[in-house]
């Protein structure tokens, strides 16, 4: 099936940010996802996000794998480099990527199943090396392009649209990036621009390993009454730090609520999502207290979002590396190749 392409041409008074260019110029193609996919509006929020900070689109490098998730750099920045692995196999290419030029900007997205079950391997060596990179997984709990089965990140006692109970325990990838060492966490819900747009020009920000967990209701597969990974459930058992705003496949659902607060939001199918935002005086500098807190409130049957642990002084690979400050596809022969006296010093050093 194809599509035509956005129209190219530009109302002469959009506004442009600092480096001249307009929100339109970091879209990319139209969406070929269901209506109402959660994922599309986490590509919105990167459109935004990205214009705010008047990051050169040609300065930014998407990568993804395989599934719905990532599908969606085609729909964003279009202008930027991309490219798409194979299933599971995100973050090796995002590590060879980053290693030769780290000069980019990497934005690397995922899915529940890419990085949580094939590519779990993968996902944890990312975050405990410190690749620089901002790393969104976009969470539905369900594989959509195989018709709706449980993913890795499927909570023990959901049932699937057809009735199903899952009797499997769920994959906290939230709880694995504290554990791993990546050095700024968060999770968002993709109808909460109000908060997932800042989360996002932090993580982009951030020199080290930053993920954003994100939960993307499908609305085709995992937006049913017992499903936790639809709207309602996540608006009802959310502890966020901003209000909600979401699209439906039907009309846009949306609360405003204060930070510490629960909110409880009823879906269109009765579902309902719990949210709790982080409290004012959280404080976002303790590992430890953010993965205790993580349990408490799931065991209270409550979906944590916010920025839950962020590093004041990260390092990234290229620091652990001691590498030079110049990309290394920038080296010359000389560098790259420094002769047979270099080599056989090298190799005496690693001598007993």
């Amino acid at each position: 099936m194809s599509f035509l392409p956005k129209p190219q041409l530009h109302h002469p008074e959009l506004a442009t940010n600092a480096v001249g260019y307009t929100r339109r110029d970091y879209e990319g193609a139209i969406s070929t996802l269901c209506a109402g996919c959660g994922h599309d509006s986490i590509s919105a929020a990167i459109i935004r996000a990205c214009f705010e900070l008047s990051l050169p689109p040609h300065r930014i490098a998407k990568l993804s794998g395989i599934g719905c998730s990532s599908k969606t750099p085609t729909y964003f920045l279009g202008a930027a480099h991309g490219f798409n692995s194979v299933h599971g196999r995100m973050p090796s290419v995002a590590t060879g990527a980053y290693l030769a030029n780290r000069d980019l900007i990497y934005l690397g997205v995922s899915g529940d199943g890419d990085s949580a079950s094939i590519g779990l391997g993968q996902f944890a060596h990312a975050l405990r090396r410190g690749i620089n990179m901002t790393y969104i997984v976009e969470n539905n709990g369900v594989y959509g392009l195989t018709k709706g089965q449980f993913s890795a990140t499927s909570d023990r006692g959901s049932t699937s649209k057809k009735g199903v109970t899952n009797a499997d325990a769920a994959v906290d990838l939230v709880a694995l990036a504290l554990q791993l060492g990546a050095t700024f966490v968060a999770r968002s819900f993709s109808g909460d621009k109000a908060q997932l747009v800042p989360l996002i020009k932090a993580a982009l920000q951030h020199p080290g390993a930053a993920f954003i967990d994100c939960l993307s209701p499908c609305v085709q597969f995992n937006n049913h009454q017992g499903s936790t990974k639809s709207f309602d459930y996540v608006r009802e058992h959310n502890e966020a730090v901003n209000r909600l705003d979401y699209i439906t496949a039907r009309a846009a659902i949306t609360a405003e609520y204060a930070p510490g607060a629960v909110e409880e939001v009823v879906q269109h199918d009765g579902g309902v999502l719990r949210l709790r935002k982080l409290a004012a005086d959280y404080n976002p500098h303790d590992r430890t207290s953010a993965l205790a807190y993580l349990q408490e409130r799931t065991v209270a049957g409550e979906i944590v979002t916010g920025l839950l642990y962020v590093t004041p002084e990260p390092e990234d690979l290229h620091r652990h590396l001691n590498t030079v400050a110049t990309p290394l596809n920038a080296l010359d022969d000389a560098a790259l190749c420094p002769g047979a006296a270099a080599l056989a010093g090298v190799n005496a050093a690693l001598q007993y």
